[in-house]
């Protein structure tokens, strides 16, 4: 019999499934093209969902559920509750676009996202092998549902091919890894792995071949290079409503699945997946940078931009470690929550921006679109130019302590080689800085080519304007977010 307190540590999942289930049976008697009723119940539902992660996540301790099979912990409940205001603020943007493009002709868009959702909810809740897949699974079906959404257009379905087959490298690289791993210890559960690992016992050689096989499995999964391939052609062809969602989210649950997997379960190989990372993060600097000045359409710019992100987060991911001690992993892996959630929070108001901009026929995707915004809307302009200086990492915006807490981290291991990354990664900042000013200058600086002014709901307009201060505020105090993070890092690797 499963006990109350495996239900506890799952019930927003819970919360979440039925809901989905219910909304889809709701939506079915809607015939409102714009799908109202089923909008305003998905986002009463995510907003209960990330009042009771909040809730959860003030518990300092780590509770284990269904045999260790599942744990509820300040990290990942607090993931849980950023993933959900991120897929609101999504959908939020994202309603006006689709309804213009017919994407709202039945309510897909609402339940697969909620799908997806609750597959990043399993995904940040596993401690087992199997049930980390499975939500990975969930996570990326849903996903390619939503990419192919607009089953009319070609360039949709081209880009949901391309996901679809990056999706199944991912999966068939992670799964292939960690077979390898219960091969070798005997255990599908992460503490379990962990022991096996520490004892000694276990022929290193085999761990490493599956390790190499899971760490490329993640790259495929969070877009760095060299695993990046299609990546820019799916956030370009995609609905750009889709690209914030798998954009955006899911970036957290794959935060969460790193932790789970390389922290708690293969800690003791950290001298081997950390030298991996390393090389992925250099190789993700150097091509998301490098390639996005050469880009003229902004989602593709992004896209690249995203890869240059990510390699900077697994900056921080490598500096936990340092000869064979863990006095450095608490400031290093928090660093890289506290980077992971404000990209979220920055790539939701940069594509809000975009989504605004969309017209019906009319996609505004390319740089030039931007031309003269300011003089057409001050407040939209002022928005895009706040994300765009704190994806540069410039003062006084929060992406700007972002890249500083992770520098910190590498300089706080005292390491040569570390301290090189991070001079080698502030170089490829500077190098970066110039394709985000570029829209700016674009934007401030360059004719407008329409006179008319850019007008949105008053959901849309609201939420922007708080995304766009959200991101400034939280760049002049920094503290309680860094704080959160470090609280949550610390509890976490202590259960």
């Amino acid at each position: 019999m499963i006990d109350k307190l495996s239900w506890m540590t799952i019930y927003p999942e819970v919360v979440l499934l039925v809901m989905a289930c219910i909304i889809a049976l709701v939506d079915l008697s809607t015939t409102d093209t714009h799908r109202t009723r089923t909008y305003v119940l998905t986002l009463l539902t995510l907003a209960v969902v990330a009042v009771l992660t909040g809730m959860q996540a003030t518990d300092a301790k780590s509770h284990y559920g269904f045999g260790g099979m599942v744990v509820s912990d300040p990290m990942g409940n607090w993931l849980k509750c950023f993933a959900s205001v991120a897929l609101m603020v999504t959908l939020v943007y994202g309603r006006p676009y689709a309804a213009d493009r017919g994407m709202l002709r039945g309510g897909e868009m609402f339940t697969m996202s909620m799908f997806a959702l609750l597959g990043m909810f399993v995904m940040i809740s596993g401690s087992n092998f199997l049930v980390i897949y499975l939500g990975l699974e969930l996570l990326t079906l849903s996903s390619y549902a939503l990419v192919a959404l607009r089953r009319d257009n070609a360039v949709a379905s081209e880009a949901a091919m391309k996901y679809f087959v990056l999706g199944a490298m991912a999966s068939g690289f992670l799964l292939y890894g960690l077979s390898m791993m219960y091969g070798a210890t005997g255990s599908l559960d992460t503490n379990e792995v962990f022991k096996a690992i520490a004892s000694r016992k276990v022929n290193h050689q085999v761990l490493v071949f599956g390790l190499v096989f899971i760490v490329a499995g993640l790259a495929f999964k969070i877009g760095a290079a060299p695993f990046h391939m299609w990546v820019p052609d799916v956030y370009q062809g995609a609905p750009t409503s889709v690209t914030l969602m798998i954009g955006a989210a899911p970036e957290l649950a794959a935060f969460a699945i790193i932790i789970r997997l390389l922290v708690e379960g293969l800690l003791p190989l950290a001298i081997d997946w950390q030298q991996m990372l390393a090389l992925l993060a250099i190789a993700s600097l150097l091509v998301g940078n490098l390639a996005a000045i050469a880009q003229t359409n902004l989602k593709r710019m992004l896209a690249y931009s995203t890869i240059s992100q990510m390699g900077f987060m697994l900056l921080g991911l490598i500096a936990g470690v340092v000869n064979n001690s863990t006095y450095n992993a608490q400031f290093a892996y928090s660093a890289s929550m506290f980077y992971i959630v404000t990209y979220v929070l920055t790539t939701l108001a940069s594509f809000g921006i975009i989504l605004l901009l969309a017209r019906e026929g009319f996609e505004s995707e390319e740089i030039t679109d931007l031309a003269g915004l300011n003089q057409r809307s001050p407040l939209y302009a002022g928005v895009m130019a706040i994300a765009m200086f704190s994806l540069a990492g410039i003062p006084p915006l929060v992406g700007f302590y972002a890249k500083l807490a992770v520098l910190q981290a590498l300089i706080a291991s005292g390491q040569g080689m570390y301290i090189a990354l991070a001079v080698f990664a502030v170089v490829m900042s500077l190098i970066g800085a110039f394709y985000y000013i570029r829209v700016v200058k674009v934007m401030y600086f360059d004719a407008p080519m329409t006179a008319s002014t850019v007008s949105a709901p008053r959901d849309v307009r609201t939420v922007l304007t708080l995304n766009g201060a959200l991101i400034l505020i939280l760049g002049i105090v920094p503290g309680g977010l860094m704080a959160l993070c470090a609280d949550a890092i610390v509890a976490t690797l202590a259960g």
